[in-house]
């Protein structure tokens, strides 16, 4: 069984102006659709990673995940409890303890006035537990030094903030990290390390993770399974080989395109078409076709459905071939 499930999960957030002015201005109520309608499963000690372009909704899957929102429609289930439905308070509870997140800004997740050794512990000391050493093992268990738990967060560097985050998950012994963009705000080189660091504990801890990125080329390096999001929505599924080797949704095919290549110096790449259409006011049909240059009548008129084809799940009436497209 798979350790977490998220079936047909929704939110939708009401951007209304206060109601006065809506009287006064004669208007309806506004609201914004940020997860629409997501399934997936995330298998035990893997790396699920979400994808897309700032405002597709993986941020907000995440806080989800970890009980910061509570979803508008659908289920979130770790280990088979819903975490908005289960009735048994202290079974939730003991999933909650389970579950920890690792922010995309490691200084603005910390907390200024405290010193390294209270910010590891507070996960545990929250819920009675012994914190006697706790941070000094953690500390050197992510390449610090015992030493440094007397600290506070600004004497350290980027990439050593982000290891003390990844610390404080530690430190309440947890089953899945939500890591949401943990690399971004770091250095190439010190993003290399931080995501060895994160791959080396997934197996010695056995965690599960998902990573929320923006950046292929971290999540074509951790990743055994990848969904592809677009408005909200999940539009593509697979394994790294079969995402880069052989994409099928046309905005796969775009991202992949547009993403920075080692190999491909000079090459001549026709920007992305397009801006992410208005998520209070999204397009009929697929949410992609304004943008694909490949839609056609059926897609303006219905929402296509997850299916499985050529060893990946595609929500595309016109599932192609990276060649296909090109052809």
């Amino acid at each position: 069984m798979a350790l977490v499930s998220i079936r047909n999960l929704s939110r939708i957030f009401d951007v209304s102006k206060p109601w006065l002015n809506r009287i006064i201005e004669r208007r309806p109520k506004s609201q914004l659709t940020a997860v629409s309608d997501v399934s997936f499963e995330i298998e035990k000690n893997t790396v699920y990673a979400l994808v897309g372009e700032s405002g597709s909704g993986k941020s907000t899957i995440g806080k989800m995940l970890v009980g910061l929102l509570a979803p508008s429609a659908g289920a979130v289930e770790i280990r088979g409890v819903d975490l908005s439905r289960e009735a048994d308070a202290q079974k939730v509870e003991e999933v909650r303890s389970e579950i920890q997140m690792i922010f995309q800004d490691p200084f603005a997740s910390l907390n200024p006035r405290w010193r390294v050794r209270d910010i590891i512990a507070e996960p545990v000391a929250a819920r009675g537990g012994e914190t006697n050493g706790l941070a000094e093992r953690l500390l050197e268990q992510v390449g610090l030094s015992a030493r440094d738990a007397g600290k506070f967060p600004h004497q350290f560097s980027g990439g050593q903030r982000q290891r003390i985050c990844i610390a404080r998950a530690l430190a309440s012994q947890p089953k899945l990290i939500v890591c949401d963009e943990p690399t971004s705000a770091l250095d190439v080189s010190v993003q290399a390390q931080v995501l060895n660091l994160m791959s080396d504990l997934k197996d010695d801890l056995g965690l599960t993770y998902l990573f929320i990125s923006h950046d292929l080329t971290v999540v074509q390096h951790m990743a055994d399974q990848i969904g592809v999001l677009y408005l909200g929505r999940l539009v593509e599924e697979a394994g790294p080989q079969e995402l880069f080797g052989n994409p099928k949704h046309p905005y796969t095919q775009m991202l992949l395109a547009a993403a920075p290549q080692l190999d491909a110096f000079g090459r001549d790449v026709a920007p992305p078409a397009g801006e992410i259409p208005d998520p209070i006011n999204p397009p009929s049909g697929c949410a992609y076709h304004p943008r694909c240059p490949l839609a056609e009548q059926v897609c303006r008129e219905k929402r296509p459905e997850l299916r499985t084809f050529d060893g990946a799940r595609v929500a595309c009436h016109i599932a192609t071939t990276d060649e296909t497209a090109r052809s």
